[in-house]
């Protein structure tokens, strides 16, 4: 939980204007690195010392930050359960022509982390909102993974349930049938990696994916190969630390095409018998399958 003796920004007046006219005004989201103090850009240092204020999701990493790169600027707290209570507060200090730098615990600010609502009202106000750019654990991923840099689709931390998991996963393979074909990037935590990797399988198909862990750190680890490479992996050997999980795009001759399947026994079976012919090869949800195979069913040109 959060550092509450810093949860709430200081009143304004109790915010001293810093000294300096190269510094930036107004709102400045600030990079730290994701495990590396040597990745710590001179401007985001520079930034962060010269700031009024510095919003942060939990003070307690942050500070832990300040005192290794001896910054000593005021720290508040700002994380899911203040930030809407906290903007007004800060919105009146950007007015006033202070700077208020915001970080997260490590990498990029507002990548899932806290922090959007703030810059969206900053915006709608017209005051200013700069960046000083840095450490991206998801960037770092992608271009370690070797799997297509682009396009490619970050989408957060799946769905903690299973369910819930594998419904968001086909609402993505229904988008690439329609056309969206890209490398797709999730944030996970490591004791439910092999089972979300498991459910990619049986929704996407075995395809080439990766798994970035502790990047940047002293056991940086990337392995690539198959999901079910991964998912038996990571099943027999529990992952610790930061995790990003990267799956490939469809590959050409994509075994698990499910129209193509779906087309094949809709040509010699019902619809129910064809999805429970597909849903059984493929593993996928059978309702999804099922569906499917009712709208392929539907089309002047299906197989009668």
């Amino acid at each position: 939980m959060p550092d509450e003796a810093c949860a709430q920004v200081p009143p304004q007046e109790a915010v001293p204007a810093s000294a300096g006219s190269n510094r930036p005004t107004g709102l400045v989201l600030v990079s730290t690195p994701i495990g590396n103090l040597g990745d710590m850009t001179a401007r985001a240092r520079e930034t962060l010392a010269a700031a009024d204020l510095v919003l942060a999701e939990d003070t307690r990493n942050t500070a832990r930050l300040f005192s290794a790169l001896g910054i000593a600027t005021r720290l508040a707290a700002l994380h899911d359960h203040n930030e809407e209570a906290q903007i007004p507060t800060v919105l009146g200090l950007l007015r006033q022509g202070r700077t208020v730098a915001l970080v997260s615990d490590a990498g990029t600010p507002l990548i899932s982390d806290p922090g959007f609502r703030l810059v969206r009202a900053a915006i709608a106000e017209g005051l200013p909102v700069s960046a000083a750019p840095g450490a991206s654990a998801v960037l770092t991923a992608l271009v370690l993974s070797g799997l297509p840099p682009h396009p490619f689709l970050f989408l957060g931390f799946p769905p903690p349930r299973q369910a819930a998991r594998l419904a968001a996963f086909a609402t993505l393979r229904a988008a690439e049938r329609a056309g969206l074909a890209a490398t797709l990037i999730w944030h996970e935590a490591p004791h439910r990696l092999a089972e979300t990797l498991a459910d990619a399988q049986a929704t996407f198909g075995d395809r080439q994916a990766a798994v970035g862990r502790e990047l940047t750190k002293r056991f940086e680890e990337v392995r690539r190969g198959r999901l079910s490479d991964l998912s038996a992996h990571f099943a027999a050997t529990a992952p610790r630390g930061e995790i990003t999980l990267l799956i490939g795009p469809p590959e050409q001759d994509d075994p698990e095409d499910l129209d193509g399947k779906l087309a094949q026994a809709l040509a010699g079976n019902s619809v129910k018998d064809a999805a429970a012919l597909v849903a059984a090869a493929t593993g996928l949800p059978r309702k999804l399958v099922y569906a499917r195979a009712l709208a392929l069913a539907a089309k002047p040109d299906a197989p009668r």
